[in-house]
């Protein structure tokens, strides 16, 4: 099967989408004459707290403008912000999008110092240009928690709090009550996946009759969404809001994002006013959205133009197809593919939860958790093989040329989303999928991580080129590809969240997390698949499309999650 050539133009089309996009993305954050800097500042012993700080061009020490204080969830990063952040600062507020600790690029270990809550609220209240006595907190999921450490830490500190998916109380905030934590609106979404931990309720919809939150507005009676309940002047204003959407959805909703621009209008003088749907955040998510688009086509491009040059001529090889044809073998061989890795996926990381705390050696959760379902659906895989298609003889890729065409190619791809966050201030994303420029520190955990996900990805893509059969179109081969590797963990994700919007219970609710997390392998593990087949149709082997993806995957993961040891 011979190899098309590209002759550059696939890697030059990616490197103008990822810079088109993201210079975009900074005109959109930039509208109006707002300023966006990238900021560090010292926590609490000395630790390297990370934002981006979001500045009106009206707002100056001569006229200070209210602060807005907003705080992303559990294993995001201060851009999964950027909605309510750029129509806060439109409204005329300074915003301060944290990085809690642990996370994105500020220091010491997730959950530590309030989460960076109480330093967050005092570098902001100290910025001459914001005026201290119109202060709001927002915060998602464990934001939310971030903003409430530092409400009480810092009591007289604020006027009003909007937690998105959140809420007070354990696991890890201080419980609230009628007159804590001062003017609260409360933004919880109709399938948010966590209402059993956060307000004790099987289905977010049945929120507002949540005894906790009851408790919390100061009633025994249904709450009503949308009533105000207590006074703004007295600090004990409540208010509950239902959008339609999930807990990750809260940063892609008009919703959601609007009745938070609404809450802090009633609440903090000094604002600009703006009617709630006037919001332009989704051309920012688009744009960097096409960034993304971008980076999947250079890496693909650079490949491309590596394969063909002479350092790494070794490698160039004709393709050939594993089987023949679509006999039952390949068929059982196909299932195996697609269903052990969904089936494993849960056990995986729950096993990993518990039994695997985080240290210096292992700092990561998650990327463990990933580490370990790669390892664990390699190894089934390879158990499994003598059931699959007979595999014809393939060429065996010189492991110096491999090791390091991965390598060059991966380099090339985290220049420009270093290029990016440079020139731009954005990483490439859209919603919760991100690539993202590791830090000296995230570097260094990628080290640890590294090998076993590699190891994971020779044996995972050699079985699943095994499927490659004689005769199919490119597009025939890119398609099989893709549902051998994603199409277990789509279904078993359609069939979720099929029954969690039908009914308003999530199956799996036992682990709301792990569900979240698997939502970003429905468009990452197709990727992957994509980037294989395209090396194996230039190099006829599987090595150095697994070394190229387990680079990505190691960079992305640890980039995107929390340390905790």
């Amino acid at each position: 099967m011979s190899a098309p050539r590209h002759r550059g133009w696939l890697a030059l089309l990616g490197l103008l989408l990822i810079l088109g996009g993201a210079a975009c993305a900074m005109m959109v954050r930039s509208a109006g004459g707002i300023s966006v800097r990238d900021i560090r500042f010292a926590g609490k012993d000395g630790t390297v707290m990370s934002a981006l700080l979001y500045v009106p061009a009206a707002a100056t020490p001569a006229a200070r403008a209210p602060g807005i204080f907003a705080v992303h969830g559990y294993i995001n990063s201060r851009e999964t912000q950027d909605g309510f952040s750029i129509e806060f600062a439109r409204r005329g507020y300074v915003v301060l999008a944290l990085d809690q600790t642990g996370h994105g690029y500020s220091g010491g270990k997730a959950f530590s110092n309030g989460f960076g809550g109480p330093d967050g609220l005092k570098y902001l209240r100290s910025l001459p240009m914001v005026d201290p006595d119109q202060i709001g907190l927002e915060g998602h999921s464990m934001g939310g928690w971030t903003v409430l450490a530092a409400a009480a830490a810092m009591p007289d500190s604020y006027r009003a709090i909007v937690l998105e998916g959140s809420s007070t109380g354990a696991p890890y905030a201080k419980d609230g009550s009628p007159i804590w934590p001062r003017n609260l609106a409360l933004v919880y979404s109709t399938y948010d996946e966590f209402s059993k931990i956060m307000w004790g309720v099987d289905r977010a919809i049945d929120v507002n009759g949540s005894a906790k939150l009851k408790s919390v507005f100061g009633t025994d009676q249904t709450i009503i969404a949308g009533k105000l309940y207590g006074a703004a002047a007295a600090g004990t204003a409540r208010v509950l809001y239902q959008p339609v959407t999930t807990h990750p959805g809260d940063h892609i909703s008009t919703a959601a994002i609007g009745h938070a621009t609404d809450w802090f209008a009633q609440t903090l003088k000094g604002g600009t006013p703006r009617r709630s749907s006037d919001q332009i955040w989704y051309w920012k998510e688009v744009a960097t959205g096409v960034s993304l688009i971008g980076f999947v086509l250079l890496v693909l491009g650079s490949f491309d133009l590596l394969v063909r040059s002479a350092a790494f001529a070794p490698l160039r090889a004709t393709a050939i197809a594993a089987s023949t044809t679509r006999d039952e073998r390949w068929r059982r061989g196909f299932w195996l593919s697609l269903l052990v890795p969904a089936l494993l996926f849960y056990p995986c990381f729950i096993a990993v939860y518990l039994l695997v705390p985080a240290t210096v050696l292992l700092p990561q959760t998650v990327t463990t958790q990933v580490a370990v379902w790669a390892l664990a659906s390699a190894a089934a895989g390879l158990a499994l093989r003598r059931f699959g298609p007979r595999a014809v003889p393939s060429v065996a890729s010189p492991w110096g040329p491999a090791i390091g065409i991965a390598l060059a190619t991966s380099a090339i791809a985290y220049l420009a989303v270093f290029a990016v966050d440079r020139l731009f201030g954005t990483d490439l994303r859209f919603w919760i999928v991100a690539v993202k420029w590791p830090d000296a520190r995230q570097w260094g955990i990628a080290l640890i991580y590294l090998a076993p996900i590699m190891v994971a990805f020779l044996a995972q893509q050699r079985s699943v080129l095994g499927l490659t059969v004689g005769g199919d179109s490119p597009a025939r081969s890119y398609r099989s590809a893709m549902l051998a590797m994603s199409g277990g963990i789509g279904g078993l994700m359609a069939l979720i969240y099929g029954v969690f919007f039908a009914t308003g219970t999530l199956i799996t609710g036992f682990d709301p997390l792990t569900t979240v997390i698997a939502l970003q392998f429905v468009a990452v593990l197709p990727v992957i698949a994509i980037v294989a087949i395209f090396a194996w149709r230039r190099t006829g082997s599987h090595r150095a499309g697994a070394l190229l993806t387990g680079v990505l995957v190691t960079l992305y993961v640890v980039a995107g999650t929390a340390t905790q040891g």
